[in-house]
């Protein structure tokens, strides 16, 4: 079901864009990125825009964490509050990154999958093309020089795994949102460093035609975040936090005359 729903269109596609763009797989593998880049746009966009709010509410979320310090309930019903004036849900980047992590890990399979290295691979290959569409199978294997590397093969000089960590690091980076749990700020910044280093490791352990798919992707994630406009808040302005309700003030009563006492007899 994943190679029918999933790895055989991508990798049929990724095929058309090499025999379109002059059999240079570079391309190709750009060219394919780019599609399903466009395909999850909402999605990111929704994750872009969720980080970039949950920022703005930055010093109003210190602020109830000073006042609520030794109220933990009351804090977090404050900070519920709070997303909800300003129209955000505190799980709302989680839930497009989900739904998008399928179609980048299929992308990533049909990458690696046309890069075939060894004549057992190439007859896997051979088993996800569509035998309806005239020519596909002639064209494998796959150019695979670019440079000076083969992408069948980890870059011997390590250039790409270095851009790969740093543009891995720059787009996790403004795609996680700030927090004020020192907790959760704790396990934000170990996933800023883990990741990156995860995607190095791929990179220097596998084709170097993935390396390509993991920098064009994170620079459209950082050109995404820079050239998309930064929402507005709900109720104009900045979002200010939940604000007390005012106890009414007491009526100040009218100066009574002293009274006169009668002289006594």
């Amino acid at each position: 079901m994943w190679d029918f729903l999933i790895l055989n269109p991508m990798v049929n596609l990724l095929l058309l864009f090499y025999r379109l763009l002059g059999h240079q797989t570079v391309l190709a593998i750009t060219a394919l990125t780019l599609v399903v880049r466009l395909a999850v746009l909402p999605l990111t966009l929704k994750q872009q825009q969720s980080a970039r709010r949950m920022q703005e509410l930055q010093p109003e979320l210190a602020k109830l964490q000073k006042r609520y310090a030794n109220d933990k309930e009351t804090l977090a019903r404050k900070q519920m509050e709070l997303y909800r004036q300003a129209g955000i849900n505190p799980m709302g980047g989680c839930l497009p990154l989900l739904i998008q992590l399928p179609l980048l890990y299929g992308l990533w399979q049909a990458i690696m999958r046309t890069l075939a290295a060894s004549p057992m691979e190439l007859i896997r290959l051979s088993q996800n093309i569509y035998a309806f569409i005239p020519g596909l199978t002639s064209l494998i294997p796959l150019q695979s020089r670019f440079l000076w590397m083969d992408l069948g093969q980890p870059d011997p000089y390590y250039i790409l795994p270095v851009l790969v960590v740093v543009t891995s690091w720059l787009s996790q980076k403004i795609l996680t949102p700030p927090s004020i749990d020192p907790q959760s700020a704790a396990i934000n910044q170990q996933m800023m460093i883990m990741m990156p280093l995860m995607f190095g490791f791929f990179s220097i352990s596998f084709a170097s035609g993935l390396s390509i798919y993991f920098i064009i992707s994170n620079l459209v994630t950082l050109l995404q975040y820079f050239v998309t406009p930064r929402p507005k808040p709900a109720s104009g302005g900045e979002a200010e936090g939940p604000k007390e309700p005012e106890r009414p003030k007491e009526r100040e009563r009218p100066p009574q005359a002293p009274r006169r006492r009668g002289k006594s007899r």
